[in-house]
């Protein structure tokens, strides 16, 4: 089977040439470029932020986070009206030095997610678990009233 490419014949026989940059342009080029190098976090200035996936059932919501290497002292989840909030602190532990060297690629830090939902939270509707490094919190939805017409009087 042959492979053809979809290039117009116009745009394929263009040439492109890279505009000349002046010295402050080609200076600011690499300086927007390189900008985020300057200040790379180190171990200690990394964050640890959960990953949470959101699930909309017909009749609840599941929120799912991954939490891995906390215990369920570490972390708390908390409701206030429409608002869904988990919050907790993630700390390091670090090994010993060995020959001088030192290195830690884990993230540690606290950390706080909220989810603004679209009904009043029920707290007795609210059901968490956590197994594994991975927190599962299932909220009811209210139950849905019937539409009903409203009486308009005339003046």
């Amino acid at each position: 089977m042959t492979t053809h490419w979809m290039v117009p014949r116009r745009a394929a026989r263009r040439t492109t040439s890279v505009p000349a940059l002046s010295s402050a342009g080609f200076d600011r080029f690499f300086d927007d470029m390189w900008s985020g190098f300057a200040t790379a976090p180190t171990a200690r200035a990394v964050a640890f932020t959960p990953r949470v996936d959101v699930e909309e059932t017909d009749d609840a919501l599941r929120l799912t986070a991954e939490l891995p290497g906390l215990d369920d002292k570490d972390f708390e989840v908390s409701i206030d009206a429409d608002l869904l909030t988990l919050k907790g602190e993630k700390k390091i532990e670090r090994d010993t030095e060995r020959q001088g060297v030192s290195v830690v690629e884990r993230s540690h830090g606290s950390f706080e997610r909220s989810f603004r939902l679209a009904w009043e939270i029920d707290p007795d509707s609210v059901k968490a678990s956590y197994k594994q490094g991975v927190l599962e919190v299932m909220v009811a939805k209210p139950e849905r009233q019937e539409a009903r017409t409203v009486p308009v009087e005339a003046v």
